[in-house]
């Protein structure tokens, strides 16, 4: 897209990357109008916006407030407690994404500012090939976002970009200096920007749910290895803060939460070759009901190829290999076997 005379609306949390997102589109000769929502009521929220601002008036930018409180708690904050109730490892990053970045904020850039282009700070590539866009990796594989980008649909990918799309991180802090951007010095944010240090999740989540002793059971035996104080405080995988004195490691393996037994067992014990996904989400339309992928079950995993069968809402996804820690509620993403492209993902679901 040509951007003279072309409005891009930057999603800008004050951070290193949406500081030099908007920096690019200035010089690309965009229009740059900075957007930044406050998804909560206390400090660390205000400094957000504080920051944000300070990074537009450096760069000469109109910078814009969206509150984003009510939605963010019913979308992000709810929903992570929710899926932690009922058993399940959520990705709120994930839902943030769908519901305010290219939900309430997206649609307030397009249909209020008149933004011709939204644009963050994800490292990520779109590209159109045939009138379809499609999601690619960003050139730093450390920092690709695709995981977090599966629900965008055609009309946000149209009108999104992502100028650090061909940058490293280490660029970015660069041209950070190099047109000293207040956040130059800044720190990685957190995963979960709701839940601020010196709290964790396990206390949050205990305040929210209390105290519930339950089972450590044996996935393999029954055998019962000793007591916890709350299924929720516990994820499949988990090997650390079991607190159980075995003559071998051990992993969670299994959650029942209606009961409150966590099920226990080896790393052998912890993979699987099967999972079921629920509500899917392509990134463009599939014609093909099976075929080959790369997929990932979290983020910090590598692609691993699979078979994908899709039914009518739902796909069913086997590994050739096993792979471990296969986790309710976690997101099972696809992309093309060949480059890597996004394909869509949904929810994880254990067979």
């Amino acid at each position: 897209m040509e951007s003279k005379n072309k409005r891009a609306v930057v999603a800008m949390s004050g951070g290193v990357d949406s500081s030099v997102t908007a920096l690019l589109l200035q010089k690309q000769g965009y229009e740059v109008i900075g957007l930044t929502g406050k998804m909560l009521n206390f400090c660390e929220a205000d400094s957000v916006v504080e920051n944000a601002k300070r990074v537009a008036d450096r760069l000469g930018l109109k910078h814009y407030v969206f509150d984003a409180v009510e939605q963010f708690h019913s979308n992000v904050i709810d929903y992570f407690i929710d899926s932690y109730h009922c058993g399940r490892t959520p990705n709120p990053c994930i839902m943030c994404n769908q519901f305010i970045k290219w939900g309430v904020l997206f649609d307030y850039a397009i249909d209020t500012l008149k933004a011709d282009v939204f644009a963050t700070g994800h490292y990520a590539d779109i590209r159109c090939e045939n009138g379809v866009y499609k999601l690619f990796p960003a050139k730093d594989e450390r920092k690709d976002q695709l995981y977090f980008l599966y629900r965008l649909n055609q009309k946000q990918l149209s009108k999104t970009v992502f100028p650090l799309y061909h940058y490293d991180k280490e660029q970015v802090k660069q041209l950070a200096v190099d047109y000293n951007l207040p956040p130059k010095d800044s720190k990685e944010s957190q995963d979960i920007c709701f839940i601020q240090k010196p709290m964790t999740t396990k206390k949050y989540l205990t305040d929210k749910f209390g105290n519930k002793k339950g089972d450590f059971i044996d996935i393999l035996t029954g055998k019962k290895w000793g007591e916890h104080q709350g299924y929720y405080q516990y994820t499949i995988g988990q090997r650390k803060g079991i607190g159980i004195a075995a003559p071998y490691p051990l992993y969670v393996i299994d959650i029942d939460a209606k009961n409150n037994i966590v099920y226990v067992g080896r790393e052998e014990d912890n993979y699987r070759k099967n999972l079921k996904v629920t509500n899917l989400n392509f990134s463009y339309p599939v014609e093909m009901q099976e075929f080959d992928a790369l997929v990932k079950i979290r983020y910090n995993m590598e692609h691993k190829k699979a078979h994908v069968r899709l039914c009518e809402n739902f796909a069913y996804v086997e590994f050739y290999e096993p792979v471990n820690s296969v986790t309710n509620g976690q997101s099972c993403v696809m992309y093309d076997i060949n480059d890597k492209h996004l394909i869509g993902g949904g929810f994880v679901q254990r067979l």
